[in-house]
């Protein structure tokens, strides 16, 4: 007997999960081999892996990417966003050693800000440094050199303007015309290159914060900052501080059929069911109109619901909760199709973001080879 083989119509509706009002259909994925008996060709190929699968872009700028992966597993998609968000290194404030604070604000809140705040500078040198290693358990760290570890300074002081007095006496309120430096900002920090990092990290590649205009502290007259940072290298796996990206997400992309025709005030209160885009409405055109069986027969100029971006929707389901709808339409999700999105918090573009999560999976998986290889070199 031969063996069965599905039709491409066939396959493309065990891909979508079925979304109805109170449940989800088809969640388990069937696309491993003998799930269906006596059907072949569901073997995975590097071969077949290679056609399916494609990558579209819909919004690329260097602070937030949107872009589908289509025709990958689950589990890869998800191995992306779990890279993204903590094994991706890059550089923060780790230790600060606070000279003199006469701020309001105490010294390990200070602290905590300072090591929060994004850092940027040369892509190069970022990836040139080294990891450095904290002393724990009685075991020796490393010594701070210009390959492990990058300096920054900041020494603010208030003080009073010249007519700052002045003007206070008569009631003004507004500190930037009483003080001098009564906002602490990150555009104040200064670094010190050390050694080699003069070749990276010089003129415009110092490293520097991303938001310069970040609110530290606020300082009036006689009251002091002064202190210095070390920035190391470091992974989201470690501390939130060193994740590159502020979200990494993805989901699913939503499909909707609609079964039958929605014409008129029915279908602009079918477009009011999904979010601004989703749904357009369009005159029924007099072929349409002409066509025996279409469902629009003498409908001709009436205004017809036409699906328009399906990417926009949530998959709310607000439209099943209307007795008239719920024949006319199937909502559900393409389970091998991923929409990431991707917000950089500066270190990196976030198209080279996922480029390098690509490169570290690759690594991964290489790593993994290896290990096989070597425990089958001795059985």
């Amino acid at each position: 007997m031969a063996p069965l083989l599905p039709s491409q119509e066939e396959l493309d509706r065990r891909k979508v999960v079925g979304f109805g009002l109170e449940k989800i259909t088809n969640a388990s994925n069937s696309e491993y081999p003998d799930f269906f008996p006596g059907e072949t060709g569901f073997a995975w190929s590097v071969e077949s892996f290679k056609k399916n699968f494609r990558v579209q872009i819909h919004e690329l700028n260097p602070d937030e990417s949107t872009f589908s992966l289509i025709g990958l597993d689950a589990s890869i998609a998800n191995a992306f966003r779990r890279i993204l968000i903590a094994e991706i290194p890059t550089l923060a404030i780790e230790n600060v050693f606070i000279n003199n604070n006469t701020s309001i604000i105490q010294d390990e809140v200070l602290a905590s800000r300072l090591g929060l705040i994004p850092l940027k500078g040369n892509k190069e040198g970022l990836r040139w440094m080294k990891w450095f290693k904290e002393a724990k358990d009685g075991e020796p760290g490393s010594t701070l050199t210009d390959y492990n570890t990058v300096v920054l300074h900041l020494d603010v002081q208030c003080t009073w303007q010249e007519k700052g007095k002045e003007l206070f006496m008569k009631g003004e309120t507004d500190s930037n015309k009483l003080y001098h430096n009564s906002n602490v900002y990150p555009s104040q920090f200064t670094q010190q290159p050390i050694g080699r990092q003069a070749d990276f990290f010089s003129g415009e590649n110092a490293v520097q914060p991303v938001n310069p205009d970040i609110l530290i502290a606020k300082l009036r007259p006689g009251q002091v900052i002064t202190l210095t940072m070390h920035a190391n290298k470091g992974k989201g796996g470690d501390h939130a501080k060193f994740s590159p990206v502020a979200t990494a997400t993805y989901r699913l992309m939503p499909k909707i059929d609609i079964t039958q025709p929605i014409i008129g005030d029915d279908a602009k209160k079918f477009a009011r069911c999904f979010p601004r885009g989703v749904i357009k409405l369009e005159p029924v055109t007099v072929g349409e109109a002409k066509r025996k069986g279409s469902g629009y027969e003498g409908q001709e100029g009436n205004l017809k619901a036409v699906v328009a971006d399906p990417m926009k929707d949530t998959v709310s389901r607000e439209c099943l909760r209307h007795k008239e709808f719920v024949d006319k339409v199937k909502l559900g999700r393409i389970r091998d199709h991923f929409i990431f999105k991707i917000e950089s918090t500066g270190q990196f573009d976030s198209d080279e973001l996922f480029l390098e999560s690509v490169r570290l999976l690759k690594a991964k998986c290489m790593k993994m080879k290896r290990s096989l290889g070597e425990m089958t070199s001795h059985v």
